[in-house]
């Protein structure tokens, strides 16, 4: 009866498969609006009850009537978010999603693996969440706590009154509510992302990838995956700096210079430690952090060599510390990479959580003039 009921799993896993293959090729541009779900990845695993799915990815897609963009973008959200960061902001206004389709884009929105409408199961790991205090202090009322220096520009987080960016205003209590568990080890979010994120691109084809925060680290190990299929690589204040924490702490992270699990590089790395890098005597600006990088001869990222990438950070974030660390890494590493502190080209008040702050469209049309520029 076990082996029956077995055999019963597989076959159904099969038409489940079969299933998202059918609705992952759905080819955007019929001449009508569309919009859907399917799922990559996933595995059956032995549960208490019985065979259960783990590991798989939600993946929504909004596709306009007629694209007239070349490439799709996938949107990935970083820690404690879901898809809902890009599919509209807590006080109601377009999100990014939307306003990529009005331009011509297809646009998949993913949940992680493991989050939001991907389901986590406990053999994965272990669960933890943001408080509301850490989100006021860190994304929507940094200029009130001024933990690192540049948190005093923060303008544009949405809201009005006393009691705008903390619990009690309607804005912050909505974005709050959207707040989900995730796990915290950031070797397992890779590996799980690698995974579905690689399988995703398997089954749409040549895309660009857009990161933001934790996910940044997701970016480089799908691009790293998959370096055929990613034409580019728009990391929104990605994880980093690379090799070490800052603002919060100094601790040794992401050995692997942008990540915590294995890069490819050329000349290869058996050990992580065989990078040996060496932190600046001397920042590159004031309020910046001092960048760790290789020593010379560097070691290049290989398979990030042909991808073009931005890495984009706002004026009053705790990334406006650090950002420019991770640019410099993948410059130094062969990477045709760009830094862009959206001060400086007259963007500026913007906290970590900028596809949802008031101006989030004005940041999207930058995005977009930096694709029709660079990406071919």
């Amino acid at each position: 009866m076990k082996r029956l009921f077995q055999i019963c799993a597989a076959l159904w896993c099969a038409v489940v498969f079969a299933a998202q293959a059918q609705v992952g090729g759905i080819k955007p541009g019929n001449g009508h609006p569309q919009q859907g779900y399917f799922f990559v990845g996933g595995k059956y695993v032995e549960g208490k009850t019985g065979p259960i799915m783990e590991r798989q990815m939600y993946v929504e897609y909004r596709f306009p009537a007629k694209v007239t963009q070349k490439y799709p973008i996938v949107m990935i959200h970083g820690a404690a978010q879901t898809g809902t960061n890009f599919t509209g902001t807590p006080d109601g206004r377009k999100g990014w999603a939307e306003y990529f389709v009005e331009k011509g884009y297809a646009v998949y929105v993913v949940d992680q693996p493991t989050r939001g409408r991907s389901a986590w199961n406990e053999s994965v790991g272990p669960l933890i969440r943001f408080s509301a205090s850490q989100l006021e202090q860190r994304f929507t009322n940094a200029a009130q706590h001024k933990l690192w220096p540049q948190a005093a520009l923060h303008t544009q987080w949405p809201g009005e009154g006393p009691k705008k960016g903390q619990r009690g205003d309607p804005v912050f209590d909505q974005f709050y509510a959207s707040q989900v568990q995730y796990i915290g080890v950031n070797a397992t979010v890779e590996t799980l992302n690698r995974e579905a994120g690689a399988a995703l691109l398997d089954k749409i084809g040549p895309a660009i990838v857009m990161t933001h925060s934790q996910t940044g680290a997701i970016g480089w190990v799908i691009a790293d995956a998959r370096p055929k299929l990613v034409r580019a690589v728009i990391a929104n204040e990605p994880t980093g700096p690379p090799f070490s924490g800052a603002v919060f702490d100094n601790n040794r992270v992401r050995p692997w210079g942008l990540t915590e699990t294995p890069l490819a590089y050329d000349p290869p790395v058996k050990n992580p430690a065989e990078l040996a890098p060496v932190q600046q005597e001397k920042a590159d600006g004031p309020n910046l952090e001092r960048c760790y990088v290789q020593p010379s001869p560097a070691r290049k990222l290989a398979n990030l060599q042909n991808i073009p990438i931005v890495v984009i950070a706002t004026e009053s974030s705790y990334h406006a510390v650090y950002d420019h660390c991770t640019a410099k890494y993948l410059q130094q590493a062969g990477v045709p990479a760009s830094f862009v502190q959206l001060a400086d080209v007259g963007i500026k008040g913007n906290g970590h959580m900028l596809m949802i702050e008031k101006n989030n469209l004005e940041i999207a049309d930058f995005i977009m003039s930096w694709i029709a520029r660079t990406v071919k």
